[in-house]
């Protein structure tokens, strides 16, 4: 009866019967609100990721802040101990400064103390020295004198 080779022409069927299609405006609506269910879907979307970015923002500006402030903390306690120990070589300093003034007197009153007792001792040598003297002539002129 049909050869399987020849092809019959294809007719193009609506999913809806003649009596049952909808209207074309009907359809067109539906779309519009598709597209503005869409559109207002988007609309709320887009707020929402706004809202979550600004919120992000917000959280990372106060990370940093709380960051910078911990590290600010430990550099201000470093920078006011670093003042403080200047301060202390400074008073350190004029202290040794006195103390070395001071060392500077003691060796100069020791090196006088010495000298003088240099002295002092060259005196007594010097004072023996006569007084061998003295008796040596003391000792010639008795001797001439008995003589």
């Amino acid at each position: 009866m049909y050869s399987t080779t020849s092809q019959l022409p294809l007719a193009r069927v609506s999913p809806f019967p003649i009596m049952d299609r909808p209207e074309l405006g009907g359809l067109e609506s539906s779309l519009i609100q598709l597209i503005n269910d869409h559109h207002h879907q988007s609309l709320s979307l887009r707020e929402q990721t706004e809202k979550a970015k600004k919120e992000a923002i917000r959280s990372a500006v106060r990370v940093s802040d709380l960051l910078v402030n911990a590290v600010n903390g430990g550099v201000q306690e470093s920078f006011v101990n670093e003042k403080r120990i200047e301060l202390e070589i400074r008073a350190l300093a004029s202290t040794v400064m006195r103390f070395a003034k001071l060392t500077d007197q003691w060796l100069a009153a020791s090196h006088s103390i010495n000298t003088a007792i240099k002295e002092i001792g060259d005196f007594e040598n010097w004072m023996k020295t006569m007084e061998f003297d003295c008796k040596s002539i003391s000792a010639a002129i008795c001797n001439i004198h008995q003589a």
